[in-house]
């Protein structure tokens, strides 16, 4: 039996093809203005026998295609879990929230928390603040690494930062040393989330900015742990989707 896992996001859409528990592949897709139709293009060539759809457009897809739904939370705990048996605790930064989920012993989702009222703390900041230096999403990361610690973004608003980041530059601070501070204001967020479930150091990190170096080491030296990292963070989601299908059939 072939499922399909698909998880719309509020910026991409990742698509996991599953047989007898073993990955066949996977795609990434930009959103664009109609994801469902986004969505339809992007899977045209497979031909499963299920389809279960996590993510913000979950909905959507149910509504034109998808067999069944399945929440974000749920999703990332299974994907998490299949990639990390040892899997305690999972970190998701998306592009408009972050989220927390504390495991029990047998991979059930025990404790959650998000970030969902505001784009700081989020992949869509970073997104926003990268353009505002003048920065590729792909290479600010590795940018901030290179700054030091000397400034702070004080702003919790996106929009209020935005303008700090422009009165600094104006100001005459480094670029790398105010896109570290943008860095640093993401993981004092997503790390007093941690706090406030209760993480445990076997942390997977899913999501997009986990491919981030400098907010990855930032939280690991921050917490004192070591993340456990899949190779395709962005598609944790929908491989749980698809996990999820495979063990729920017809």
């Amino acid at each position: 039996m072939i499922v399909l896992g698909i998880d719309i996001g509020s910026r991409s859409i990742k698509a996991a093809l599953l047989k007898d528990g073993q990955l066949l592949d996977y795609k990434i897709l930009e959103c664009g203005f109609q994801p469902h139709l986004q969505a339809l293009e992007m899977i045209k060539e497979y031909q499963p026998n299920k389809i279960v759809s996590t993510g913000y457009g979950r909905h959507l897809a149910k509504r034109f295609f998808a067999d069944e739904i399945i929440t974000e939370i749920k999703a990332h705990a299974i994907g998490a879990r299949y990639l990390f048996p040892e899997c305690e605790t999972v970190l998701d930064i998306g592009g408009q929230d972050s989220k927390v989920i504390s495991l029990d012993i047998k991979g059930n989702v025990k404790n959650f928390l998000m970030n969902d009222k505001c784009s700081a703390g989020t992949g869509k900041f970073l997104e926003i603040m990268s353009a505002s230096l003048g920065y590729a999403l792909s290479e600010f990361g590795h940018i901030a690494l290179r700054g030091s610690n000397k400034i702070k973004i004080n702003s919790m608003c996106t929009v209020f930062a935005e303008s700090e980041v422009i009165s600094l530059k104006n100001q005459g601070e480094e670029p790398q040393d105010i896109a570290r501070a943008v860095h640093l204001s993401v993981v004092e967020r997503v790390v007093g989330l941690l706090y406030r479930v209760g993480y445990i150091d076997k942390i997977v990190f899913s999501g997009g900015v986990a491919n981030n170096p400098c907010i990855v080491q930032m939280i690991e030296e921050m917490l004192k742990i070591k993340f456990l990292i899949p190779t395709s963070p962005d598609i944790v989601g929908a491989l749980g989707a698809a996990l999820y299908a495979e063990a729920f059939k017809f």
